[in-house]
């Protein structure tokens, strides 16, 4: 990729179309109530690439379900988590699923880039907030002067 992330990022920034999320979603209300772990997982992980709120926080929803049931999926849902989280904006949330990934694997490569994708857009949104902090602090000190000067005169 020509930003300098790993192909996961194709994870973070792609949904699948209409079709294919229906395709998943249907696999799964079939097998319901019992649906298998790896429907579910892909369920979640389509709901997860999604780009509405709410659909991605469905699929963290069910993401989280695997996550606590079923051991010996954790490190795929650690990383699924880390990706729905930041996709809907929860950086500290996505932080701790990849940095636990990462003390479990040190040399995952997905998690590492992750981990920089999180942590540039921590810094990009705290910059912003700066910015519009200071901007709010300038037009109260405009404000206050203009008020102490109206009252000297």
């Amino acid at each position: 990729m020509s930003d300098g992330y790993l192909p996961y990022a194709a994870d973070a920034e792609q949904s699948l179309t209409g079709e294919e999320l229906l395709v998943l979603q249907r696999q799964y209300e079939r097998e319901m109530p019992q649906a298998r772990v790896q429907t579910k997982f892909n369920y979640a992980w389509g709901l997860i690439k999604s780009t509405s709120k709410r659909e991605q926080r469905s699929g963290v929803k069910l993401m989280h379900e695997i996550y606590d049931e079923h051991n010996e999926r954790r490190r795929e849902c650690m990383y699924y988590l880390a990706i729905g989280y930041y996709k809907m904006g929860e950086y500290s949330n996505a932080r701790v699923f990849v940095e636990q990934l990462l003390a479990l694997e040190p040399g995952n490569a997905q998690a590492r880039s992750l981990h920089g994708l999180i942590d540039d857009k921590v810094a990009r949104d705290g910059l912003i907030g700066l910015a519009v902090s200071g901007g709010v602090l300038a037009l109260a000190g405009v404000a206050i002067a203009a008020l102490f000067k109206k009252r000297s005169t």
